[in-house]
Order: C-alpha cells, then sequence, then structure tokens
C-alpha cells in the first residue's frame, strides 16, 4: 500500500511538473463556489466521441465513473468562478479520487469556449498532449461540461487506470 501511495504520488508530481500551468496554492473550499447547471447532452456527447475515437484506434472505451465526475463538476465550478482554463488543485482532485478507488494514474483535459463537443474533442486532437491523454491507457473517465453566466462552456474531463 505505501509503495503504492509513493507510486501515485510520483506519478502526480510528473503530471504536475508537465502541466501547461502551475498549480494554486490558494484555498479552494468546492463549497463556497456557486454551483454552475450540466449540459447533460454535451456531456454524453463527449464522452461518446471520445470513446469512437478510442475504439477506432483500437484501444479500450473508458467507463463512467461518479467518483470522478464529481471532481470534475467541482472543477468547471472552480473554473467558471476564476473566469478562465486551469489544471490548479489538479493533485488535490487526483487524491480524493485515490482515496476513493484504487487508481494507479490520474490525469485531465479542460477546454472552454467550444459551443460543442466536437469543438473540445478536436481541439484536443490538435494538441498532442490532449490527445495523448484521450489515447493513454485509462479504464475509467468522467466528463463535466457546465455554462458560466454568459453560456460559455467549460470542460472537464478526468481519466483513471
Amino acid at each position: 500500500m505505501k509503495m503504492r501511495l509513493q507510486h501515485l504520488m510520483l506519478v502526480l508530481f510528473v503530471c504536475l511538473g508537465s502541466s501547461c500551468s502551475k498549480e494554486s496554492l490558494e484555498n479552494t473550499n468546492s463549497s463556497d463556489l456557486p454551483i454552475a447547471k450540466n449540459n447533460i447532452v454535451v456531456e454524453e456527447e463527449l464522452l461518446d466521441v471520445v470513446n469512437n475515437h478510442r475504439l477506432s484506434i483500437g484501444v479500450n472505451t473508458l467507463e463512467f465513473s461518479e467518483e470522478a465526475y464529481v471532481e470534475a463538476n467541482a472543477h468547471n465550478d472552480y473554473m467558471i468562478s476564476k473566469g478562465n482554463l486551469s489544471h490548479d488543485n489538479f493533485s488535490s482532485r487526483a487524491s480524493k479520487i485515490a482515496a476513493v478507488i484504487d487508481v494507479e494514474y490520474v490525469a485531465e483535459n479542460v477546454a472552454k469556449n467550444f459551443d460543442t463537443a466536437a469543438g473540445a474533442y478536436e481541439n484536443w486532437l490538435g494538441s498532442a498532449s490532449h490527445k495523448k491523454t484521450m489515447e493513454g491507457e485509462f479504464t475509467h473517465t468522467a466528463v463535466s461540461v457546465k455554462s458560466d453566466a454568459s453560456g460559455k462552456l467549460y470542460f472537464t474531463q478526468l481519466f483513471f487506470r
């Protein structure tokens, strides 16, 4: 168990070190954030398009994870409250998932300002690091898509194995 926790912490360190943004150290209690409404239709479309892509390249489809969905939703609420895209507090999300489920590795893709699931997917597909995550050796996922007050969509997809 201790070895697995050390491995998880090493993986989290590597993920954060290669992330395109730095982790915020500010206190971000998710219960203090306003909760935006989910766009369930776009969430389902994005999960389908990512799984169809994975099938097209001979990789397993991803199973939905309720635990990851909770964390993806909280992160979208956080990004909406800040008004920008980020990977802030990623290690906290990964740790919360790992506290409930035995996981080896956690990753995420985020996006905003796309009107459709296809738009976010195409953006991720065009980015080497996001594409690698979508095509990675994962077993589970959750997609959260929420709108800010002006109707702009925010996307968080968490992946784990």
